[in-house]
């Protein structure tokens, strides 16, 4: 319905904290509640459609990329058709080139955010290097090289932001410490601005997560059993689904993208009667309720 030829994943992982003794629950990197026992949730969204693809619940003490390949495998295998072309877009915490060439084997795109090895930030602070300003004015330049331990060159966008004017007021007579530098590796065509611009987008992956932990209470897996808790999740991001089909089917695409909580406020927690008839349970609303249409739109 949606006749999408190109669509972008999101992969990205989540920290949910437990108070109890839950099966499978370990101390891991998390930065709210420092030392606590936690899940690390892995989640893939469909940015294009806010729609949650695949994901599942690992120990607290799990590294950000573990399973990540196998899941893009799973991904792939499922919705990969002649005619889509799958962009995968990463943080810098799947940066591995496990990862990249499991995509590539896979003849998709990718986009990740890469760490600022040496191996990098020596090039990129090179004096021969040249950074162009784009359209956005954003500073950008490219690299065709590979880790030490790569198997072949890749292409990587590098950006380079200055440093607030305090910082620069203490810096060394290093070329290039006047700047940060940021790097991102991809096999798309995109010019380099837009790598940056279009990795940047890759915030509204945080916010469906923050939208399923707080409105759908994915952040509260209490049940005892590390299966059981997985069971769980996998209902609730069901439900994220289908609430998103019943707005992609029942309100103006204009209203497609807004919040679970918002959607609350708007059309849930309102003001009405309740008035029972013979034959007819009736709800009246506000004359001035600014939403009525959407209900009437709805019974049609």
């Amino acid at each position: 319905k949606s006749k999408l030829t190109s669509i972008t994943i999101d992969i990205d992982s989540s920290v949910i904290n437990v108070e109890g003794h839950q099966e499978g629950a370990s101390k891991g990197y998390n930065p709210k509640k420092l030392g606590n026992r936690c899940y690390n949730i892995q989640f893939a969204f469909c940015d294009e459609l806010k729609a949650y693809v695949t994901g599942f619940v690992r120990s607290g003490n799990t590294y950000t990329a573990n399973g990540a390949a196998e899941m893009i495998k799973e991904i792939v295998a499922n919705i990969k058709s002649d005619d889509l072309e799958i962009l995968f877009r990463m943080d810098s915490g799947y940066f591995d080139e496990k990862i990249i060439e499991t995509i590539e084997s896979l003849g998709c795109k990718y986009l990740i955010k890469a760490k600022s090895y040496s191996t990098l930030t020596s090039q990129a602070t090179n004096s021969s290097i040249v950074f162009v300003k784009g359209e956005e004015g954003r500073e950008t330049t490219e690299l065709y090289t590979k880790l030490v331990k790569w198997e072949k060159d890749r292409r990587f966008v590098v950006s380079r932001v200055l440093k607030p004017e305090k910082e620069r007021a203490q810096l060394s007579l290093l070329e290039g410490s006047e700047y940060d530098y940021f790097f991102f590796v991809t096999n798309t065509t995109l010019l380099s601005e837009k790598v940056v611009i279009y990795y940047e987008k890759r915030g509204n992956a945080e916010n469906y997560i923050k939208e399923a932990k707080y409105d759908m209470a994915v952040g509260h897996l209490l049940l005892k059993s590390f299966w059981a808790n997985e069971a769980v999740f996998q209902m609730m991001m069901l439900s994220y689904n289908l609430f998103l089909l019943f707005k992609f089917d029942s309100l103006d695409s204009s209203e497609y993208r807004q919040q679970i909580k918002t959607f609350r406020l708007k059309y849930v927690f309102l003001a009405a009667k309740i008035i029972k008839t013979a034959r007819y349970v009736i709800m009246k609303l506000s004359e001035n309720y600014p939403y009525k249409g959407v209900y009437e739109k709805c019974l049609v």
